[in-house]
């Protein structure tokens, strides 16, 4: 196995004895809020200047989910406490520049980064860096972010201070759709990638995304991932550039980690529909029919699919979660709402945890 493969692989343990698409109908973010609950995890809320990010830390805090670590400067966090009608008794408060970490981080970014330490410190001013780094450093658990931050402005400071899964090298997205009913089974959740973040991946990418999805799936979803690189094509039927950039993606795959189960190129009714599957696939696949995990060959269809889904199946979508960092860090749109915050926290606190096994 190529060493890339053997990183991530590890990452991946797989639920023996699996037989079904969906795991049990309770309320799938519902469960990882109560998993959390009294475990004393942290998370890193480095927008602590919004009335949002305060009120979720409050009730982070209220409710045992986590311990938050809200940055933002004195007056930020007071004057946004008060327009959230919320205390900050009980929620640790910190000013990048003025904590005592400020200097350790500092260091610690200069000499990863090859950097004087004067630009580090520049750096890890910035709350999405000094959380970052505090992730990095394993003073928080995850981290939080978009709700005035913009997206690649996270996976940047992700990037540069968490840093990537091991043979990942790509920042990508996912999904938690949960569908109403499917196949006689209510409340069945799924996983899409990458809906948010790569635009027209190469097939290198196409590749991460799949192995990123694959590592999130076992983690959240309590069965074994089975991952479909979807096309217009299934197996071969039709040529195209667009084709030959899953196959691409699939022949990496089976270079880096041929022991997970990701198969293709799958159009999405085989991917998903046994019946159709034994139609159209004539050899062995643990994937066909079966998926729990779509990977979308590009931004457009994943994006479209994902909202059409949401709204004439009457699916719930939860995210977009980021993926492929060494530990958890997610971002949020900028019009999430408490309980998005208060969700996202508890998926990413989800993902410390060991795969079911």
């Amino acid at each position: 196995m190529h060493p890339r493969g053997a990183d991530i692989l590890s990452a991946i343990r797989t639920p023996t004895a699996d037989t079904n698409v969906c795991p049990t109908t309770m309320d799938l973010v519902k469960q990882f809020i109560e998993m959390a609950k009294g475990r004393g995890q942290t998370v890193v809320l480095p927008e602590g200047s919004d009335s949002r990010v305060i009120a979720a830390a409050r009730r982070l805090v209220d409710e045992q989910i986590a311990a938050p670590i809200v940055l933002g400067t004195p007056d930020e966090i007071s004057q946004a406490a008060s327009q959230a009608g919320v205390e900050t008794r009980g929620i640790r408060t910190v000013n990048p520049v003025d904590s005592e970490s400020f200097e350790k981080y500092g260091a610690a970014y200069a000499s990863e980064r090859g950097l004087k330490e004067s630009v580090a410190k520049r750096m890890v001013g910035r709350p999405a860096f000094f959380g970052g780094m505090m992730v990095r450093l394993g003073d928080a658990d995850t981290m939080v972010a978009g709700v005035k931050t913009a997206t690649a402005n996270v996976i940047q400071a992700g990037a540069l201070t968490v840093g990537y899964a091991p043979g990942i090298t790509t920042a990508s997205s996912f999904f938690l759709m949960i569908m109403p009913e499917f196949r006689g089974q209510k409340d069945c959740p799924l996983i899409f990638a990458d809906c948010a973040v790569n635009i027209a991946p190469t097939s290198e990418q196409l590749a991460d995304i799949a192995l990123a999805s694959a590592a999130s799936a076992a983690k959240l979803l309590g069965k074994a991932p089975r991952v479909a690189m979807l096309s217009f094509s299934t197996q071969g039927s039709a040529a195209h550039p667009n084709v030959d950039l899953v196959t691409g993606a699939l022949a990496i795959i089976q270079q880096r980690a041929p022991d997970i189960q990701i198969d293709g190129e799958f159009q999405a009714d085989t991917a998903l529909m046994p019946q159709v599957a034994a139609k159209k696939i004539k050899r062995p696949s643990d994937v066909a029919g079966k998926a729990n995990v779509l990977v979308f060959p590009d931004l457009n269809s994943g994006n479209i699919s994902y909202k059409l889904t949401q709204y004439l199946a009457g699916a719930r979508a939860i995210g977009p979660f980021l993926q492929g960092f060494a530990k958890p860090i997610s971002d949020l749109s900028r019009g999430a709402s408490v309980d998005d915050i208060v969700a996202t926290t508890a998926v990413c606190l989800a993902q410390t945890r060991e795969a079911t096994a």
